[in-house]
């Protein structure tokens, strides 16, 4: 369903009571009644987890999974998957620039690219009632998966030519794989660059920002937004080459402290974040998520331009009862305990 996208962030923006938008899609599993591997295997059961999220939460937009091994499968990668966490990558495919060079750019729709776009057009039938957004890693961390998350620190040093140049061919990929989404009716994209949040700003102005921007600029519409993610602990000190990447939004994890994020974010500028995903909605109770919740509205909501939200992707295994009680605790800020 097409929407004015920019119109639908600038009235949550502006709305006295605004609704929560945690990135929550592969607890489904729960709904579904199925394992981890069954849904990334099956664009039915993805949509189908997306509209019983939807079913059941308040929240302002429908996301679909935060599975950040889809686009470097995609290149070659190994996969390893299980029936109750994230599928994560093996290993590396790129060694040095020879093999940087040899690197071929895969058609979207190669590996599980094409099933995971075939979820967002039936989920967006599925789902009317609020924005359908995707998901999708970002440039550097896409590379830093085909060259290894340790390596490519290092190699952005000592290799910087190889890295720009996987960089190049990741960014290709990346823009013709949101493209793909953005013709199948997703409203937006979740663009999650997380190990760049683990860089200098120095280095993430060099080989992040700019290639985010050049995603942005091909995608970025009025009807098309995309939300840039960053859940590492230096995202404060890079924040003017985050903003630089022109994102409509922008969602941070809780590695930082989220009232100390909101004063470099410009005040027509969504912000999102940024309870813990595995420390609350994993691992706590519905009283310490209440808690939690209650904490990061209570330091932030004064800042009109913040939305609550996980920190990061919900773990699969999350209980349904501290999601339940994340919401509960969102209507408890505005409407008063019950």
């Amino acid at each position: 369903m097409k929407r004015e996208m920019r119109k639908w962030l600038e009235e949550l923006r502006t709305a006295p009571v605004k609704k929560a938008m945690p990135i929550l899609s592969f607890p489904a599993v729960h709904l579904l009644g199925i394992s981890v591997k069954e849904l990334i295997s099956d664009s039915d059961r993805q949509a189908k987890g997306m509209q019983l999220v939807a079913q059941r939460t308040d929240a302002a937009a429908a996301v679909s999974l935060m599975d950040l091994s889809v686009e470097a499968e995609c290149f070659g990668s190994t996969i390893r998957v299980s029936d109750e966490e994230v599928p994560t990558v093996t290993g590396r495919i790129v060694q040095n620039e020879e093999e940087a060079r040899a690197l071929k750019v895969p058609e979207v729709g190669s590996a599980r690219s094409g099933l995971y776009v075939d979820a967002i057009k039936k989920a967006v039938e599925l789902i009317t009632d609020r924005p359908v957004l995707a998901g999708a890693i970002g440039p550097f961390s896409l590379a830093a998966r085909l060259l290894d998350v340790t390596e490519i620190m290092v190699e952005c040093y000592d290799e910087p030519d190889m890295v720009h140049l996987v960089m190049e061919k990741a960014t290709a990929f990346l823009i013709e794989y949101c493209k793909a989404y953005k013709e199948a009716g997703a409203n937006g994209i979740v663009l999650a660059e997380p190990v760049t949040g683990l860089l200098s700003p120095a280095l993430a102005e060099e080989f992040s920002s700019p290639y985010v921007k050049r995603l942005v600029d091909a995608v970025q519409d009025d009807y098309f937004v995309v939300i840039y993610h960053n859940c590492g602990n230096n995202t404060i000190q890079m924040i003017d080459s985050i903003l630089s990447t022109g994102s409509a939004a922008y969602h941070f994890g809780n590695a930082i402290d989220m009232a100390q994020m909101l004063p470099h974010i410009p005040e027509q500028t969504v912000a999102m974040g940024n309870v813990d995903p595995a420390g609350q909605f994993c691992h706590g109770t519905p009283q310490s998520v209440r808690t939690a919740t209650l904490q990061v509205m209570e330091a932030c909501c004064h800042y009109k331009n913040f939305v609550i939200s996980s920190g990061c992707d919900i773990p699969p295994m999350s209980k349904w009862e501290n999601i339940d009680a994340f919401f509960g605790a969102v209507k408890e800020y505005y409407y008063g305990k019950a």
